[in-house]
């Protein structure tokens, strides 16, 4: 069956995350031991007994999440499952070009740690006296009508993140900004406003220094050719090479994730099975509202991945 795995992105973290699968399999613990070498962090602590308000700084969660992802990916190998295909929800593409054989671990953990430290710099950058920068969802308005609504916005730092949906979208920007944008969208007819876990304003021209700082270090970093598909935020379509994947990288930190765009292109290309591989159930919901035939089921956890086995 042809199967495409989906990596969650920064968001997607709880505290205990991945504490069955590390439980459960020699080949995750030994990753979690790699991760912590590579980074210089106690990935186990951090995990299992970190507080939220711990694994919601960037600099802690790009690490955090990566890992799970790859532990639940192992776990599905290891149960007789694997990826024919493989796309990531911002932060998840560097997942998902592991997967791919694009990225080695001895690159991609310290590349996410990197990347969260500038991310985190840049966004306290972004912060004023009104309060720190974030993300905020809004659901329930076509897309067509969200532009016309950050047309609105366009002099006040609120910029477009993530096309996520058919009905929902990320914007990204400044406390003033979030908080105009509020109104702005609850007058257009938004049915929910949601304010987001993150600690920045992510895919946005206001990181534009950790996109600077990213390029640089990125250069002495190995970016292979990918040995199977895998998608990019930024275009929405296949990468062809690993010097594309890594200037995707680097545009994607201030560049919209053209998410809708990406799973039409996973869709056009025939596969048969969607696995949400990592924590929660976030991009499994937003598959939902872009395809309702084909489904995509989460395998985040133990449970989830033995009722895949079953299904």
């Amino acid at each position: 069956m042809k199967t495409c795995f989906l990596f969650p992105g920064q968001g997607a973290q709880y505290p205990g995350m991945g504490k069955d699968l590390w439980e459960a399999s020699a080949s995750v613990k030994q990753l979690f031991e790699a991760a912590s070498d590579l980074t210089g962090k106690n990935m186990r602590k951090l995990l299992f007994d970190g507080t939220e308000e711990e694994l919601r700084a960037t600099d802690n969660t790009q690490v955090a999440v990566t890992l799970v992802n790859c532990a639940a990916s192992l776990t599905l190998r290891e149960k007789g499952i694997s990826a024919d295909g493989c796309a990531g929800f911002s932060l998840g593409e560097y997942t998902a070009l592991w997967e791919a054989g694009v990225l080695r671990e001895d690159d991609l953990f310290p590349i996410v740690k990197l990347r969260g430290e500038l991310m985190e710099k840049a966004s306290r950058g972004a912060d004023t006296k009104a309060g720190p920068s974030g993300m905020a969802a809004v659901i329930g308005l076509p897309y067509e009508e969200s532009m016309q609504v950050l047309d609105r916005l366009k002099d006040d730092n609120v910029y477009l993140a993530n096309y996520s949906s058919p009905i929902q979208v990320v914007i990204a920007g400044t406390a003033e900004g979030l908080e105009k944008a509020r109104g702005l969208f609850e007058e257009a007819g938004a049915m929910k406003y949601v304010v987001l876990k993150v600690s920045g304003p992510f895919h946005s021209p206001l990181l534009k220094e950790a996109r600077n700082g990213l390029e640089e270090a990125l250069k002495s970093r190995t970016f292979r050719d990918p040995i199977k598909p895998v998608y990019a935020n930024v275009t929405g379509r296949r990468i062809g090479s690993g010097d594309e994947a890594r200037q995707r990288c680097v545009d994607q930190v201030v560049t919209t994730v053209r998410w809708v765009t990406e799973e039409q292109s996973i869709l056009d290309e025939g596969y048969e099975r969607i696995i949400e591989a990592g924590p929660g159930s976030v991009l499994s919901g937003l598959w939902k509202s872009f395809n309702k035939v084909l489904k995509s089921r989460p395998a985040g956890t133990l449970a989830d991945v033995e009722k895949l086995l079953q299904a």
